[in-house]
């Protein structure tokens, strides 16, 4: 841990990533050790159709701030496990829409819980600290400067 500290923003991406990681492995435990077959991965889609019960690829890339590609995979395999579905859409017939199967439903409706406790775990970890509970308003403070100029041009510009 010394050296993540030591080392500043120059290993931010490293420290974030590690974080992340031992974030999912351990929503991945929860899941295997109370007979949940999901995987945190799947999250983003089962939470924005819990939310929307029928979304587009399109509607979920944009939301995700992910690929058209990237989601179109997701989607392909939650399809072939069986928890989802590609309907026509009950507000435009030209397009087709994701909604979960009665497989799916059924696993939405065991995850829920575990949900409701990560987020009472995660709000329990931010109260420890005065500086955590300000962690979120950082990290979007973060990605909208991103979104102004890149990493990749920033550095770009001290390379000049």
């Amino acid at each position: 841990m010394n050296f993540y500290r030591q080392s500043g923003f120059l290993i931010f991406g490293s420290r974030l990533k590690r974080i992340g990681d031992m974030f999912i492995n351990d929503v991945n435990k929860i899941y295997k050790s109370h007979n949940i077959n999901f995987d945190a991965s799947w999250f983003p889609v089962f939470y924005l159709l819990s939310q929307k019960q029928e979304v587009s690829i399109k509607e979920i890339a944009e939301d995700l701030n992910v690929s058209h590609s990237a989601i179109s995979q997701l989607i392909s395999s939650l399809q072939q496990k069986g928890f989802i579905k590609s309907v026509v859409s009950k507000e435009d017939a030209r397009h087709k829409v994701i909604t979960f199967t009665a497989k799916g439903e059924k696993l939405l409706e065991k995850i829920q819980p575990v949900w409701k406790a990560l987020q009472e775990a995660m709000d329990e970890l931010m109260a420890s600290a005065t500086v955590s509970r300000q962690i979120l308003n950082a990290l979007k403070s973060i990605e909208d400067n991103i979104q102004q100029q890149s990493i990749f041009d920033r550095i770009e510009n001290h390379l000049k």
